[in-house]
């Protein structure tokens, strides 16, 4: 797995990628100063730079060279970007890009050997950390705590990647806390959507005997999940379920592991950290839906970040 950290290359994969899925305008008695493909490219610059609507704007006013290599004429006002994230960005467009994307760096290729799937949590304020922090423990060891910090709220991103590129094939933005378990046939669906699985690796977040079921019966897949999950059953009884008693039995040791070669699930780990490094562990919209924008369009800069590596190392 490579990323990229040129903008120039990651700026021509955004603008492959979205012509491969919208028409050059909107309308056609749309201005036509700024092409979708064009807008949508910026969009994923913005979240490269870790920056917002008028930080992008700014870059590129500055940036002779990305405007050109973008073939802007004129640099974008920051509400033009803000809108075209609305309309960008909607549910059935964030499928087509990612679909898009996925053809693009597995090529005629439509089977995953291996999958992972995991969720995790973003940070869904404008407070600091040490702010919260310095409430929560007082101003000194004798004073009470001024502000209880527990979460009611935060964004959540549940994701399902391939092992051996790290590229995301399938992702769900929403709100946590919330489990796990009733995401995992959505996802797995999603994901059969673009490519064919044979393994799909999951923790003890995911496990039920009906997900099982749905993967292995269903579907054909492999389906390898701890069962830990709920309350242990009474001394004496065994787990309820065909499956979960047989990954109890083959996940019990380390050889078991091994030979399932279960420790490749860390990979969505690795995966979750390159998001939170590269480009944000915080999301900044007020909204549901703005934060589900922010998180899907980290998973397309995410997947594009690949491709753009990918190209970069056969240049």
């Amino acid at each position: 797995m490579i990323t990229s950290k040129s903008p120039r290359t990651v700026a021509e994969e955004a603008l492959a990628v979205g012509e491969k899925v919208f028409p050059r305008f909107a309308h056609r008695y749309a201005p036509q100063v700024y092409s979708q493909p064009q807008l949508f490219a910026c969009l994923v610059l913005k979240s490269f730079f870790k920056t917002d609507y008028r930080g992008i704007s700014a870059i590129l006013a500055d940036d002779s060279d990305l405007r050109c290599t973008l073939g802007l004429k004129h640099t974008p006002h920051f509400t033009t970007l803000h809108k075209a994230c609305k309309r960008l960005l909607k549910r059935r467009h964030v499928d087509r890009l990612l679909d898009a994307s996925v053809r693009r760096i597995m090529g005629r290729c439509r089977t995953v050997v291996e999958a992972a799937i995991d969720s995790s949590g973003f940070d869904a304020g404008h407070a600091s950390r040490y702010y919260v922090r310095r409430r929560a423990k007082g101003q000194s060891k004798s004073e009470k705590p001024r502000q209880n910090t527990r979460y009611q709220r935060y964004a959540k991103l549940g994701m399902v990647i391939d092992v051996a590129s790290h590229m995301i094939l399938a992702a769900e933005a929403g709100n946590g806390p919330r489990p796990d378990i009733d995401r995992f046939v959505p996802l797995v669906d999603r994901t059969l959507g673009r490519v064919r699985v044979r393994r799909m690796l999951g923790d003890a977040g995911y496990d039920s005997e009906p997900n099982h079921r749905h993967a292995r019966e269903h579907l054909g897949i492999l389906s390898f999940m701890p069962a830990t999950h709920g309350r242990p059953p009474l001394r004496g009884k065994p787990l309820t379920g065909r499956w979960r008693r047989r990954m109890r039995k083959l996940l019990a040791t380390k050889l078991g592991r091994r030979r399932v070669r279960y420790g490749q699930r860390w990979q969505v780990e690795t995966v979750v950290s390159m998001i939170k490094r590269r480009q944000s562990e915080v999301v900044h919209g007020r909204s549901f839906w703005s934060r589900c924008r922010d998180l899907l369009l980290m998973v397309l800069t995410h997947n594009i970040m690949i491709l753009a590596g990918a190209a970069d190392s056969t240049a």
